[in-house]
C-alpha cells in the first residue's frame, strides 16, 4: 500500500523510543538538556508563536515533592531530570493552538531524549487542573504561565519491546 522510504538513523529513532519509567542515577549533562531543549523549541508552532517555557528540575526534594501532585510521576523518585513544558498566555496572538504547540515541542523533546541514548515518559499534566495547580504552587509559576506537560528524563534501566503500530486498516485514501 503505502512505501516509506527509508532513512535509517531518522525512523529508527521515531520507530524505537518507547516510554522509559525506569533509570539509573546517572546525571544528564547540561549539554544533553541544551540539545534536548532546543530540539523542542525547533517544534513548529501556530502563527510562529513559540507559546512555550521550560522549567528544568533536577532538585532531588523538588522531584519528590512532584509525586505528591501528580498520581503518575513515582518514577521522578528517581529519575535525575524532568522537564515541565508550560504555555504562556501573553504570548498568545491567536487561541486554541498552544495544545498542538505544546505537544509538538513534547514530542520533538522525547524524540532528541531518544536520539540521545536517554529514556524519557511523558505525564500528562493539561487539562487536569488538580495537577496543573499543585506544580503552579510548587514551582511558583505566575498566573499567565501554564503547565502542560512533564517530562521525567535519564539513563535507561529497562529495554522495552518494540511493538507493530503501523496498522494499514487505519488508512483510508480519498474516502473512508
Amino acid at each position: 500500500m503505502l512505501e516509506l522510504m527509508e532513512n535509517l538513523d531518522f525512523f529508527s529513532t521515531i520507530f524505537s523510543r518507547r516510554s522509559i519509567r525506569k533509570f539509573t542515577k546517572e546525571h544528564v549533562a547540561a549539554k544533553q538538556v541544551n540539545q534536548i531543549l532546543k530540539s523542542a523549541m525547533y517544534a513548529p508552532s501556530a502563527n510562529n508563536e513559540q507559546p512555550w517555557h521550560f522549567i528544568i528540575i533536577e532538585e532531588r526534594k523538588k522531584l519528590k515533592e512532584i509525586v505528591k501532585v501528580h498520581p503518575h510521576a513515582k518514577m521522578l523518585k528517581d529519575a535525575p531530570l524532568a522537564i515541565l513544558i508550560c504555555w504562556d498566555d501573553k504570548l498568545l496572538k491567536t487561541t486554541g493552538y498552544f495544545e498542538q504547540d505544546c505537544a509538538a515541542a513534547t514530542q520533538n523533546l522525547l524524540l532528541a531524549v531518544h536520539n540521545l541514548n536517554l529514556g524519557a515518559v511523558w505525564l500528562g499534566v493539561h487539562p487536569r487542573e488538580d495537577r496543573k495547580t499543585g506544580l503552579r504552587k510548587l514551582f511558583g509559576i505566575p498566573e499567565n504561565i501554564h503547565p502542560f506537560s512533564l517530562i521525567a528524563i535519564g539513563y535507561p534501566d529497562e529495554q522495552k519491546e518494540h511493538p507493530q503500530r503501523f496498522l494499514e486498516d487505519r488508512i483510508h485514501i480519498e474516502k473512508w
